[in-house]
């Protein structure tokens, strides 16, 4: 078995940092762009908002842990604009029986297509965020009433990053609400379906949940350091920090991140796809290497956090930015040989989520 905001962000004496940081100033132009009374659009042509693909929960979602986090970093009045929009979509698109519906035309037509455990979980991560952090007791217990109406779905699950993005938004309904041990109970029982399928998976030299590296990765291992935060079980520690340890040979090169490929992906036994790369990706190392710092201490992961922040800044494969200043949006991936044009609602959320966790944990 294995064993293995222009702003200056200022750092605690005691916290070690490769070098000064200086992050651009927070620009919310293309956020407010491609969204409208309804919702955040999903894609863009460059960067005009796509009004053929219509919304989607999951980006509807991850934006509205965005601005839980802007809110709570700056206090921005944008955010809690864009907070109330996003919010009552994930409402609207709850079903009766508390799952949400994935997509909505642009005529606000509902998309049957049995939705899909991913947008759940990033849902749920989203209320947890927004449970934490909200700018007020309306808000916060609007989240809390759509949060505990899907909560029972969470005992089905079957999607490893459905279950990892929804045992991050249990773990921060569980920091608010230590007495309810129906939700203590729930999140053990998650995490212990994720190390199952780890050793299930697992040998000297894959020390991975399946045997294959797709998208989203380190999102899986996020779940487990939350878990451990709140249940202290070290085995989840354990399991994460090997995950990671092991997720890292495959993305970093010579101190660069290289986020796996979507174009063959990184199989068990195979090669590891180069293009193309995700910002998805590099988000959630860094909101993984944030959690993994928080719970051990170890400027390892400090440094790592650090490192895939700048993959959007141009220390990537391409020594090309995706993040535009101009626009205050983020290109769709790196392709082998140019940055995509287009400023996705996705890639565009994945930079500003990545930049206010890196904000929020350098001036701690």
């Amino acid at each position: 078995m294995r064993s293995h905001l222009q702003t200056a962000v200022t750092f605690p004496e005691q916290t070690f940092v490769p070098d000064q940081l200086v992050l651009p100033p927070f620009n919310p132009a293309h956020l407010l762009n491609m969204t409208d009374s309804t919702g955040i659009i999903q894609h863009a042509l460059r960067i005009t908002p796509n009004r053929k693909e219509g919304y989607c929960t999951d980006d509807n979602s991850r934006a509205l842990l965005l601005t839980a986090l802007a809110w709570k970093h700056g206090r921005y009045p944008e955010a809690s604009r864009l907070m109330s929009i996003y919010l009552s979509f994930i409402h609207y698109m709850q079903m009766d029986d508390g799952y949400f519906h994935n997509f909505m035309r642009y005529d606000k037509q509902i998309i049957y297509d049995g939705s899909s455990e991913d947008a759940y979980g990033r849902t749920i991560m989203a209320l947890g965020y927004l449970m934490e952090y909200g700018p007020s007791s309306m808000i916060i217990r609007t989240a809390e009433d759509i949060f505990l109406k899907a909560v029972p779905h969470m005992d089905d699950m079957q999607s490893l990053r459905g279950i990892a993005n929804s045992l991050v938004g249990l773990c921060l309904f569980a920091k608010l609400h230590a007495a309810d041990m129906d939700q203590l109970s729930r999140i053990g029982q998650m995490a212990d379906k994720l190390t199952y399928e780890y050793e299930r998976y697992s040998e000297d030299d894959w020390c991975w949940f399946e045997d294959v590296l797709t998208y989203d990765n380190a999102i899986i291992p996020l779940g487990l350091l939350h878990a451990f935060e709140i249940t202290r079980q070290e085995n989840y520690l354990h399991t994460a920090l090997e995950a990671i340890s092991f997720l890292e040979s495959k993305v970093f090169h010579d101190e660069v991140l290289y986020p796996v490929g979507n174009d063959g992906w990184a199989s068990k036994g195979g090669t590891t796809a180069i293009f193309d790369q995700q910002p998805l990706d590099a988000m959630a190392m860094v909101l993984c290497y944030q959690q993994a710092y928080h719970v051990t201490g170890d400027n390892r992961y400090l440094n790592r956090l650090i490192q895939s922040w700048k993959w959007f800044m141009g220390d990537n494969a391409l020594q090309q930015p995706l993040y535009d200043a101009i626009s205050g949006g983020c290109a769709d991936g790196l392709q082998p040989d140019r940055v995509n044009e287009n400023q996705g609602a996705e890639s565009t959320i994945a930079f500003w989520i990545a930049y206010f966790t890196v904000a929020e944990t350098l001036n701690k």
